[in-house]
């Protein structure tokens, strides 16, 4: 069965922070709905992502990972995690402030939910002047003070606040208390799970009018209480190649500004590779096929190169291109 680089569907998600950005971005016809996520690479049970190009379209990414298993995700993801793709990819649109929140890690995710934890990372797209985001505390606090202050809703008080530019990152392990706020398009990278413990939300309803539902006493129990001095990423702008941003357990993230052809032979990781197009345009060819295997990306595309074939080119268009590449590092 020949492989070559999966495309996907439109997965967007409406939600009551969302704007019309994303709609826009990905060159969709505008529907007045507060589209807050598209879910770009996804095996979430009832939130599958479908192909969408070549002789594979039509099927669910996680029928056909089941199917094929490590030719798609390599044999060392599909020892660890099984045949399903551990990662979900998003996009993310801020119009107004994501609610307070905080993730399980995988002990307490599985206690509770039978799930996978939640560790995940921010890439900054774009952000409108004075955007800002949540991430940590920027004071030392005590569980019972963290209750107090979700009651009497001054839990922003004690959170630290950064103000963002388009390329700045943010490493957000599980138990770390974060929101996005409004003005902000990001890419996420996350593990796979929809596990999420609301802290507070501005006292809101959500789409149905209703109040959104907190998790007090489980974030309580999930929150890393510890204060650090920097909680943004720092690293190299070098361009033409690729720069490591983020190597942790869950993923590795590299960030690629391109003018010129870059080869990039992935096979040595024994992992899928998910290229996410974030500014500009390029095409992505397979190297070492007996027949050409090209697909176009731009901005607001990602797709998915199977483990088997991680040999390929990233060829920008006129003007360049932004990649985030992402992959799992299981030979370290």
């Amino acid at each position: 069965m020949f492989l070559y680089p999966l495309l996907f569907g439109p997965n967007l998600h409406e939600t009551v922070w969302g704007g019309t950005r994303l709609r826009e971005w990905k060159n969709m016809a505008a529907d007045g709905k507060p589209i807050g996520e598209s879910w770009e690479v996804s095996a979430i049970p009832g939130s599958e992502s479908v192909i969408a190009n070549g002789s594979f379209a039509g099927r669910k990414l996680s029928d056909f990972t089941e199917e094929l298993g490590e030719r798609v995700l390599g044999r060392s993801i599909v020892e660890k995690y099984g045949r399903q793709l551990p990662l979900l990819i998003k996009f993310i649109d801020a119009q107004q402030d994501l609610s307070i929140q905080v993730h399980p890690n995988d002990e307490m995710a599985l206690k509770y939910h039978n799930k996978k934890g939640k560790t995940e990372m921010w890439y900054v797209i774009d952000a409108k002047p004075g955007s800002s985001l949540l991430a940590g505390f920027k004071q030392s606090i005590t569980p019972d003070e963290y209750c107090r202050r979700v009651e009497d809703g001054t839990i922003c008080d004690v959170l630290a606040r950064h103000e963002v530019k388009a390329g700045d990152v943010f490493f957000i392990p599980a138990g770390r208390v974060h929101a996005i706020c409004g003005g902000i398009l990001l890419a996420e990278v996350q593990q796979s799970s929809d596990v999420t413990y609301r802290i507070f939300d501005y006292n809101r309803p959500g789409i149905d009018g209703k109040p959104r539902e907190l998790h007090t006493q489980l974030a309580a129990e999930a929150i890393n209480y510890q204060v650090l001095s920097d909680y943004r990423t720092h690293y190299s702008q070098a361009p033409d190649q690729a720069i490591p941003v983020i190597e942790c357990p869950f993923f590795n993230i590299n960030v690629m500004n391109l003018s010129r052809p870059l080869q990039r032979n992935m096979k040595q990781y024994d992992s899928f590779v998910i290229s996410i197009c974030m500014n500009g345009a390029c095409t992505i060819e397979v190297n070492g096929q007996e027949e050409s295997t090209k697909v176009e990306l731009k901005a607001g595309q990602s797709c998915l190169i199977p483990a088997e074939i991680a040999d390929y080119t990233v060829i920008p268009a006129s003007g360049g291109t932004k990649i985030l590449e992402t992959f799992i590092n299981e030979q370290s």
